[in-house]
């Protein structure tokens, strides 16, 4: 006896036996043949960017979708939800979400027909390497089937709610050239083995659906929806991270580039395709100070004990944190809060090995001083805009004055690694902004297309072209660079 579980799956079978076939049509033509509803096909409705579940069931399994009115519905046997969506509403063709087959309901035959690529395609876009390789050699623009143009990787991304925070980090993640092609070949990473039951996995597949979507040249719209992605964000970092809350692009950065190096298999011994992006090291000078309330003599004689010695110690990073001075509250002569301006060689000095900065702890204070060992090939700088204690977060509105291009890192290496390291010139590729209140404030970003060389600024689903000038006058909070592999590695800046 089938028990009432199986009974309802049975329900949602593609079980071709359970539909009508009209007598005298042999089983191949029944299978597969031209449809002619195939002009029924509305693409202006088709969105594939979100959760594949049946608007009905709320299930994944076996879902479908209608390319007449795009909802998606589940199974295509006799009384599933596609049969029954068929049947009341005359659309009669179909898209297997996984197996990327079209079919034909409710006399249900499979469609082979060539004008219908497009479609899959979107679904699911496919990169050669010959493709990927050409990709930051030209500028073309692309024409989306709603008439829009666009540029490839230069696509704006829907804000569901306040998920903004999280889709300035994934934009300019998608645009470091080395990080993308590994994304866009599924081949690079399908492979890896996890544990069972492991979900933290979901991130690279969705990542990858997402980069994927970002590059496509045969999209139907100019933007792309970040939904699948972030319910894979949602789900992996126990809600830490939500779409429908605003959070801090630093923590998701944090989180999220650590999260993709355990899941794609890297450990703190074993490098990641993220590591060699993005890892480089650093030496690390800590020492111990006494209690600031002691009598000075007692601080005297700690510091003669070994515990209080300076210790060196070397470290991994994805990231740079820079630190901004104190803002003054300096005022001009109509009482107008002056904003600061800093230059970034003033915030790097706190990686030139000689400046110390004191660090405290719930019992212990430590003076801290760093160099870096190592630079990676492309270097993310951080640059500490919120304090945040008990009772609210403070920003620091200080202007970071930067060039686009030609930043020389060499002096903050220690005297060996200036030897080794032959490159240490970096130039700006993209550049994550907050404006507003703590609270209450906005992101946007500023990223680089390396074809043309010209600057365009992202904020949801808003894409504008940008002089680079203007991108120095904004509050910069994440900065991506990229180390120049050789002297005339001059990465096309236009008017930078």
């Amino acid at each position: 006896m089938v028990s009432v579980k199986r009974e309802r799956e049975l329900d949602f079978e593609d079980d071709e036996a359970t539909v009508p076939v009209k007598v005298g049509r042999s089983s191949e033509d029944r299978r597969s043949r031209h449809c002619p509803y195939l002009d029924t096909i509305n693409r202006s409705v088709l969105d594939f960017d979100f959760e594949k579940l049946c608007s009905i069931s709320l299930s994944h399994i076996n879902v479908y979708a209608c390319l007449i009115c795009g909802k998606y519905f589940q199974g295509r046997g006799l009384k599933s939800h596609a049969y029954t969506h068929s049947v009341q509403f005359t659309h009669h063709v179909f898209l297997n979400l996984h197996t990327l087959k079209f079919y034909c309901l409710p006399d249900n035959y499979e469609i082979i027909d060539s004008s219908l690529e497009d479609i899959t395609y979107v679904l699911k876009p496919t990169f050669t390497r010959q493709h990927i390789s050409g990709l930051d050699k030209q500028g073309k623009l692309y024409r989306a089937y709603d008439g829009t143009t666009y540029l490839p990787g230069i696509v704006g991304l829907n804000n569901i709610k306040a998920n903004d925070y999280a889709n300035v980090v994934l934009q300019a993640l998608s645009n470091v050239p080395p990080l993308r092609n590994y994304f866009l070949e599924e081949e690079n990473y399908c492979g890896i083995r996890r544990p069972p039951g492991d979900i933290m996995f979901l991130l690279v597949q969705r990542f990858g659906e997402l980069m994927r979507k970002l590059w496509n040249p045969r999209n139907f719209k100019a933007h792309v929806s970040p939904h699948e992605m972030l319910q894979a964000v949602v789900l992996c970092s126990k809600k830490n991270f939500q779409i429908t809350k605003q959070g801090d692009a630093v923590d998701f950065l944090s989180w999220f580039m650590n999260a993709l190096h355990g899941a794609l298999g890297g450990t703190k011994k074993k490098p990641s395709s993220l590591t060699k992006v993005f890892q480089g090291s650093m030496r690390i000078f800590s020492k111990k100070l006494p209690h600031p309330d002691l009598p000075p003599e007692e601080k005297v004689a700690l510091l003669l004990k070994e515990e209080y010695q300076e210790e060196m110690s070397e470290s991994t990073f994805l990231f740079l944190t820079l630190d901004l001075p104190t803002a003054p509250l300096y005022k001009d002569e109509k009482e107008q809060l002056i904003i600061p301006q800093v230059p970034l060689f003033n915030i790097l000095a706190k990686f030139n090995g000689n400046t110390e900065k004191e660090y405290k702890t719930y019992k212990e204070n430590f003076l801290k001083r760093f160099q870096l060992l190592k630079l990676p090939p492309y270097l993310i700088f951080c640059i500490k805009r919120f304090t945040k204690n008990n009772f609210f977060v403070e920003k620091n509105p200080t202007i970071v004055n930067f060039p686009i291009t030609n930043v020389d890192l060499r002096e903050y290496l220690t005297e060996e690694a200036q030897v080794t390291e032959k490159n240490t010139t970096y130039d700006l590729v993209a550049n994550v902004v907050h404006d507003g209140k703590p609270t209450e404030g906005a992101y946007r970003m500023h990223v680089l297309h390396h074809g043309t060389g010209k600057w365009y600024e992202l904020q949801d689903l808003q894409v504008t072209d940008i002089l680079p000038q203007m991108i120095t006058l904004s509050e910069a909070y994440i900065q991506i660079w990229k180390r120049r592999e050789n002297e005339d590695d001059t990465t096309n800046h236009t008017g930078a």
